[in-house]
């Protein structure tokens, strides 16, 4: 059977690379010749045999075929990546990989590597969106469409209002993600049960060495794995992301509702199919597709919080299923990001369609605006909360626009004159401040982007 992810339909190869059998097999050969490198310099072994181990660990592409054989018989996957290099090795040398080290110094060491990746993938696409929201903002920004509350029209707002909040909710996800990278992204070289016992002596010097070489931060102290609340706190990133990713879809698939019609997502004529029954269709697939998929992805929190808990200072019960959920989590949230950044910047916005959404509740949405202007001119609040109430209710019954209700009382023109409850609907009086708010959010996104801020740990150097 194959996957959607293993059929590539999902995710860019940018990613989908991170996680393929070569490339997490050649992460453990370079691993282990980091190890040999750094145990060379402090005498743990000869350095002859630590250069070669290092040469041939730059080298090296692992037999896939060879590391199955050795893997049918040992039932140990490291065991046979370790096997398949170190005979590539001169005999004199081959013994001396992995010298020292136990399993989860190059399982762990190598997801690390991986994550790093990740981060630094879904950090650029993170960004893509952020500066899609913002071209977006500045252009459409200052249309003014009605606002809901309970799916029912409430004030007015702007575009560029609707979508700030979406590019606030993702700025905190930014700044979520450069602040994890340094707790997530940690390598370990420590050891059977992590003391640094088969290391010698000087053992934290190798361990800290050998992970300066792959670009890594040592932990200041670990069991024999990573505690995996480091792994946990990046899946729970990715399912945050990937919910503040689905309400920005969820507003855009209802806002695409015919009774609605105020944006929709882009669509190729002539080429696209909508519905395969009916030709007219033109659905919200992209933002559907985001809907579905954060579903699954907030569903991978369960195992990596499950995988906290570990028996003494080491058990596999977080193995197998984190070949799942770390792949899953990264790969499918990129395609979210892709796929959220295409529709924003394709998205089709339709200005007709929101003058006439306004129209419909006859300026009904001003009730509180006149509410207001009563209380300032003295009268009391519940008095004039309950005027305002029988006033809808006749302008809903009656299909009259509410001003027109509202000049026609008397109790409400010996406090506000007409002429004033005209200059309510003044257009774009209505908006409060959302361009101020909108203009405000992107400076702030601008500035968690400006140079300077955090990059992959991995690419230091």
């Amino acid at each position: 059977m194959t996957t959607p992810l293993d059929s590539g339909r999902y995710g860019t190869e940018e990613i989908r690379s991170l996680f393929t059998d070569r490339a997490r097999y050649a992460l453990f050969i370079r691993v282990e010749g980091a190890l040999a490198e750094a145990q060379g310099r402090h005498g743990v072994i000869p350095p002859e045999a630590a250069r070669h181990i290092a040469r041939r660990a730059r080298e090296h592409v692992p037999d896939l075929a060879a590391v199955a054989r050795i893997e049918k018989t040992s039932r140990h996957e490291l065991f046979a990546v370790v096997r398949e290099f170190s005979e590539r090795c001169d005999s004199a040398y081959g013994r001396y990989v992995h010298h020292g080290a136990t399993s989860s110094d190059v399982l762990d060491t190598t997801l690390a590597l991986q994550l790093d990746g990740a981060v630094a993938v879904l950090r650029t696409r993170l960004t893509g969106l952020m500066a899609a929201l913002r071209g977006r903002i500045e252009g459409d920004g200052d249309r003014v469409m009605i606002g809901r509350t309970h799916g029912q029209h409430a004030q007015p707002v702007t575009l560029g209002f609707k979508l700030a909040v979406v590019l606030d909710q993702l700025t905190r996800c930014l700044a979520r993600l450069d602040e994890l990278r340094g707790r997530a992204v940690m390598g370990k070289v420590a050891g059977a049960v992590g003391t640094l016992g088969g290391l010698g002596p000087l053992g934290p010097r190798v361990q800290r060495d050998a992970l300066e070489l792959l670009g890594l931060p040592a932990p200041q102290i670990c069991a024999q794995a990573v505690a995996r609340d480091r792994i946990a706190e990046f899946v729970l990133w990715t399912a945050l992301t990937a919910a503040c990713l689905e309400n920005l879809a969820t507003e855009i698939r209802n806002l695409q509702r015919t009774e609605i019609g105020e944006v929709a997502e882009s669509f190729a004529e002539g080429g696209q199919i909508g519905s395969s029954a009916m030709p007219h269709k033109r659905n919200p697939v992209r933002c559907e597709r985001i809907c579905s998929l954060a579903r699954l992805v907030r569903s991978l929190v369960g195992p990596a919080l499950e995988n906290v808990v570990t028996w003494h200072e080491r058990d596999l019960a977080n193995s197998a299923n984190e070949r799942f959920t770390l792949p899953e989590a990264s790969v499918l949230l990129d395609e979210m990001l892709t796929c959220a950044t295409d529709v924003v910047m394709d998205l089709r916005v339709f200005p007709e369609r929101m003058t006439a959404n306004l129209a419909l509740s006859r300026h009904a949405h001003l009730s509180e605006a006149v509410l207001l202007a009563l209380v300032d001119r003295g009268m009391d609040r519940l008095a004039g909360y309950r005027l305002l109430q029988e006033a809808s209710a006749v302008a809903a019954a009656d299909r009259r626009d509410l001003l027109e209700v509202l000049a026609d009382d008397p109790r409400v023109v010996a406090v506000v004159p007409a002429r004033e409850l005209a200059a309510l609907a003044a257009p774009g009086a209505d908006v409060g401040a959302s361009a101020e708010l909108a203009r405000e959010t992107v400076e702030r996104a601008v500035g968690a982007l400006r140079p300077g801020t955090p990059t992959a740990v991995g690419a230091r150097t």
